[in-house]
């Protein structure tokens, strides 16, 4: 009997009214109907080319019909096979501007939801049993991971699966990087992020956190004294960007690195359960419109905001948040004050007490392709408000190319990598994700970490004889 092609099946979500004051997962997930119904929607193209908008090509043709067929074994296997990540990728990746956005059903119905897909299968195989066994390494080379973000444990678990002795060492107190302190548990529940972890360790990757590479731990000695034979960077792009208007060192101005980073890694939601305090006023505002932005404002909000904002230069149009976040912001009671330029911090006795801006209207297209913000002439106005967050970028920090002789950078502070885009100016030193890009999304520096790791592997043999 043929399927009724329809639009994508919605995911279920919690109702926002009761979601905005907790930090409980947002999305509910498919159930088995729902998930078996959407797979059969895949047309099973002949010329697959969602794979070609998927940064680690995960073969959805055959994942789709092994969900559809009910073999979820299979879909899981095929899935993991590809993408170590998968949980975390079905939850925080912007599908709908990569696999999906290439997929033929688009024409005329919305496209498969295979970040969705991926999602229930990943979460379907975490509640099978699972074997605790510790995989040992056949090779006698080592492999040292700086950081252990989305890029390092990708290449991590491919160069474990390879047979290689791997370590990644973490400057944190708890390994996961950008996963674990820059995404809010109600889109990546902590004990997501510590399953996928468990699951690269069973691989036989270890993890030594409280490292920092180039204070602790010298580069050069990994290889000299530790005996490494290559060492891969992915330590991604943390270093917050600032605007340089008047009053950005007031008491309740954070960069959102700061404000995500107090509530995800130290658990400040829970003061004074947890000893990292946060201070939210009745008012906050967040700079910026991407989904660093929508995570912060949302967290405002979980925090106790009476009312919290979105200030952005640029339209809606312009917006670089997921559509989703900006939708579950909307439901949650954020407000979004689009044309609007900050100028300056306005403060009393040292504390932020308003933000003011400028009316703005949009000129020509600039670098970036989007419209160019213009000011309008006399428009200055004052928000009153108790906490300002910066959400304007990140870029990576210069500590780990400042301390390695040789080791070059963009002027901007990304890494320099070969040809390849693996490689970078010193040999055997690998580099991905955010720290040779600057910030972008979790599957990109996924499928940068698989690239490297493919890279090592390639070079290492290659130094051995036939």
């Amino acid at each position: 009997m043929p399927v009724k092609r329809a639009d994508k099946t919605p995911m279920p979500v919690r109702d926002p009214m009761l979601r905005a004051h907790d930090f409980e997962e947002v999305n509910e997930g498919y159930c088995f109907g729902h998930a078996m119904f959407e797979a059969e929607r895949c047309l099973r193209c002949q010329d697959p080319v969602c794979i070609d908008g998927c940064p680690v090509r995960v073969p959805v043709a055959d994942f789709m019909h092994a969900i559809a067929a009910g073999d979820m074994p299979q879909a899981a296997e095929i899935l993991r096979t590809a993408n170590p990540l998968a949980a975390i990728c079905g939850r925080v990746c912007p599908q709908e501007s990569q696999c999906e956005m290439k997929c033929h059903m688009t024409k005329r119905f919305g496209p498969v939801a295979i970040g969705h897909l991926e999602r229930y299968v990943s979460d379907w195989e975490m509640a099978q049993p699972r074997d605790e066994t510790v995989a040992e390494p056949w090779r006698e080379e080592k492999v040292a991971i700086v950081g252990s973000g989305p890029s390092g444990l990708v290449c991590a678990g491919e160069l474990a699966r390879m047979g290689y002795h791997v370590t990644v060492y973490e400057a944190l107190h708890a390994p996961g990087g950008v996963l674990r302190y820059g995404i809010p548990e109600f889109r990546l529940p902590n004990s997501i992020l510590d399953r996928e972890i468990a699951s690269v360790e069973r691989m036989g990757v270890k993890f030594v956190n409280n490292v920092i590479i180039g204070k602790t731990i010298q580069m050069d000695d990994l290889f000299s004294e530790m005996g490494y034979s290559a060492v891969f960077i992915g330590t991604g792009a943390g270093l917050p960007k600032f605007m340089g208007i008047p009053g950005e060192s007031l008491n309740g101005v954070y960069s959102a690195n700061e404000f995500l980073t107090r509530i995800n890694l130290m658990e400040a939601f829970q003061f004074p359960r947890a000893e990292t305090p946060i201070k939210v006023g009745r008012r906050v505002a967040v700079i910026g419109s991407g989904n660093t932005a929508m995570d912060a404002v949302r967290s405002a909000l979980r925090l106790g905001a009476e009312e919290a904002m979105v200030v952005y230069r640029r339209s809606e149009n312009e917006m670089t948040a997921r559509i989703e976040e900006y939708h579950h912001a909307i439901e949650e009671g954020v407000e979004f004050h689009w044309l609007t330029n900050p100028i300056e911090v306005l403060g009393e006795d040292g504390w932020v007490t308003g933000l003011k801006c400028l009316r703005m209207k949009l000129g020509e297209p600039d670098e970036s392709g989007r419209a160019s913000p213009v000011p309008i002439e006399g428009s200055e106005f004052i928000f009153p408000v108790d906490n300002v967050v910066l959400s304007i970028g990140t870029r990576p920090n210069p500590l780990l190319s400042r301390a390695t002789p040789g080791l070059k950078t963009h002027s901007w502070g990304g890494l320099l990598v070969d040809e390849r885009q693996v490689e970078t100016s010193v040999h055997r030193v690998y580099a991905g994700g955010d720290a040779v890009t600057g910030a972008a999304t979790v599957i990109l520096a996924a499928g940068a970490g698989k690239r490297a790791a493919e890279a090592i592997h390639h070079d290492l043999t290659a130094d051995q004889p036939d």
